[in-house]
């Protein structure tokens, strides 16, 4: 027997899939700003700040 996939199923799906992608973007943003480059004259502290800041405002945007 097969059951019919109603469209808020898809909406649902769609919501998830977005919701992931922002994550990740937050998480990969964390990641930037607590990744030592040695070429780089900025300050550790200032780098992960700004990367913490950023995934705090991606995931805001998303109401997460």
């Amino acid at each position: 027997m097969t059951q019919s996939v109603t469209p808020n199923v898809y909406e649902r799906l769609r919501l998830l899939e977005s919701q992931v992608q922002v994550l990740a973007q937050a998480v990969r943003a964390l990641a930037e700003g607590f990744e030592e480059i040695p070429s780089q004259d900025t300050k550790t502290a200032e780098q992960a700040a700004r990367g913490a800041r950023l995934a705090h405002e991606l995931l805001l945007s998303q109401g997460l």
